[in-house]
């Protein structure tokens, strides 16, 4: 619900349709795998415009923010009411030396953290999936935590195909 999050993380959550959130999460980096494996390797560091991150910093920037919410989540989940910090995504992506990794490198990544991701959220229980916590100020439950993994790769997949990759999703 729209009391679990700030209101910056609903339009992430808006993007995750209805049904078992961890078989989405699934079925999505399967999806998501599956686009990157399209894209030729020289095609990594293009920027749709200056200023913009390359095709692996995004990936990679989508591999830092599941950890950090995965994090986030275990933490909340676990009954911590230590509020937690933010973190500058625009300070991240730099420091990361993503176009220096291959595509294959980053998919195997972002596989090892979804993996971590679906053990965590499918072993946490109904209580532990409704606490509260505070991250970046906000307020936030693990579920939503977990809504807003799910969006925040739909938004960036999104991203990919519609201004880098031409809506084809074939690396054009």
């Amino acid at each position: 619900g729209p009391d679990e999050h700030s209101a910056y993380y609903g339009k992430y959550v808006a993007l995750v349709p209805d049904g078992d959130l961890c078989d989405l999460l699934g079925r999505q980096l399967a999806e998501t795998l599956a686009l990157l494996g399209q894209i030729p390797e020289s095609r990594g560091t293009h920027r749709y415009a200056p200023g913009k991150w390359s095709i692996k910093e995004i990936v990679g920037h989508v591999c830092d923010t599941e950890r950090i919410m995965s994090y986030r989540a275990l933490r909340i989940g676990r009954g911590d009411t230590t509020p937690l910090p933010g973190f500058e995504q625009d300070d991240y992506v730099p420091a990361g030396g993503f176009e220096q990794r291959t595509f294959a490198d980053l998919g195997e990544e972002l596989s090892a953290i979804r993996r971590a991701t679906l053990e965590l959220f499918r072993h946490l229980g109904a209580d532990a999936l409704a606490r509260r916590g505070t991250a970046s100020g906000n307020p936030f439950t693990p579920r939503a935590l977990a809504y807003v993994i799910a969006g925040h790769e739909r938004h960036h997949v999104a991203i990919l195909k519609a201004r880098y990759l031409g809506g084809a999703g074939n690396g054009a």
